[in-house]
């Protein structure tokens, strides 16, 4: 969805929840060249530079609550996120996450959010999660968001369980 999104290398890309994901080495092996990589975990982002190395100075980093942070105006083309939507389990950091977003793009962004699905797990990390189908989804950002595209993929864990992912791919108008 990334690549259908972006051709630009130099468009600005934030990856919330990028932690220790494996994302920013491919957007860097895929010669993008704006990423930055939210984290609510100092340990994960750590993890991540020291795996990149050298190559980490290309990339700004940010740990910070996505619901708490203070991200710049108009700063972003692409906004992703895998699996941190579907634990704000209260309505007001929802709505916290959404205004973020909607702040934070420029003109004609893009949003591609990846959350459990409505057969996947209850509970994550021995956590509570919120389960969604592509319309749930879609209505938790607002009309100023336009769906283009959705889709759901089963993830194969290390643990050896399958767990439901919906990725839904807005346009921010």
């Amino acid at each position: 969805m990334i690549k259908r999104a972006l051709s630009d290398h130099s468009a600005s890309i934030i990856d919330v929840g990028g932690g220790e994901s494996t994302l920013v080495d491919d957007l860097l092996a895929q010669g993008f060249e704006n990423i930055t990589v939210l984290d609510l975990s100092p340990a994960a982002i750590e993890a991540t530079k020291k795996r990149l190395g050298q190559v980490a100075e290309r990339v700004r980093w940010l740990v910070a609550d996505i619901t708490q942070v203070e991200l710049g105006q108009r700063v972003y083309d692409l906004w992703h996120d895998r699996a941190v939507f579907h634990f704000l389990t209260e309505p007001q950091q929802r709505v916290a996450y959404v205004r973020q977003a909607a702040r934070a793009f420029k003109s004609g962004g893009h949003v591609i959010v990846g959350t459990f699905g409505p057969e996947g797990p209850t509970k994550c990390s021995g956590l509570e999660v919120v389960r969604y189908d592509a319309d749930s989804l879609h209505k938790e950002f607002g009309a100023r968001f336009r769906r283009v595209d959705s889709s759901k993929e089963l993830h194969k864990t290390p643990f050896g369980t399958t767990q439901q992912f919906l990725y839904c791919y807005c346009r921010v108008e």
